[in-house]
């Protein structure tokens, strides 16, 4: 294999999975198959793979229950939902559970694997990067905001996030600079996803002296307050 990559796909249609195998396979990631989120979390267990491709309707155990169970432990793994459930009350509910992507079906395969080029590169940030933010420090290679000798664990997405910020301390960064470097447009969705994830940001941070804010039709400011 020419990547370490390991990568779970969760999915009840076999066929297809199985297409769909063959074509990751080719590009050189290991790639392993679960029937159902029953068989897929006991896989996840036992594998520990790096990312999983997962389907939500499906029998024994759904998409959703198996991404809930993997995240009371488990920020870290990268976690796509590949679905037809495309209602915006269903990709809220995905991201919710700190999914990393919620890719509709039909899709290209290469778009696929586009997604998932982007967001190991994503991940590619130097152990040494430490970003003292008030009396916060933010560690982007580990997803931890540390503050007041208390722990808080990100997901990758609220990570990248942060980490744009962060980079940009007291400086505004637009919506579609965001956008388009975590999710790769500027869509309707991930612009609501966006929301939803500084929302979840503005609770994780404990620290009184630190906030994101809003700046209507400009973006989104990380300030510190003496």
């Amino acid at each position: 294999m020419k990547n370490a990559l390991k990568i779970l796909l969760v999915d009840d249609d076999f066929r297809n999975s199985m297409l769909l195998k063959r074509f990751i396979e080719a590009e050189g990631y290991e790639t392993l198959y679960a029937e159902n989120g029953r068989v897929g979390l006991e896989m996840y267990r036992n594998e520990n793979p790096d990312l999983i491709l997962l389907d939500i309707n499906m029998p024994e155990m759904d998409g959703f229950e198996m991404a809930r169970i993997i995240r009371e432990t488990d920020k870290r793994v990268i976690i796509f939902f590949l679905t037809d459930r495309t209602d915006k009350v269903d990709r809220l509910h995905g991201f919710s559970l700190k999914g990393n992507d919620y890719i509709p079906k039909p899709f290209y395969p290469e778009e696929l694997m586009a997604r998932i080029r982007e967001r190991l590169d994503s991940m590619i940030v130097s152990t040494e990067t430490v970003y003292e933010i008030g009396q916060t420090v933010f560690r982007p290679n580990i997803s931890t905001l540390v503050y007041a000798g208390q722990t808080s664990l990100l997901s990758l997405r609220q990570a990248e996030i942060l980490t744009i910020l962060a980079e940009n301390l007291g400086a505004v960064v637009s919506r579609d600079t965001i956008l388009n470097a975590v999710w790769g447009d500027a869509s309707y969705s991930n612009s609501l996803s966006l929301n939803v994830q500084i929302t979840y940001l503005r609770r994780l941070i404990a620290d009184p002296s630190v906030s994101i804010v809003s700046l209507k039709k400009r973006g989104y400011m990380l300030a510190v307050t003496p």
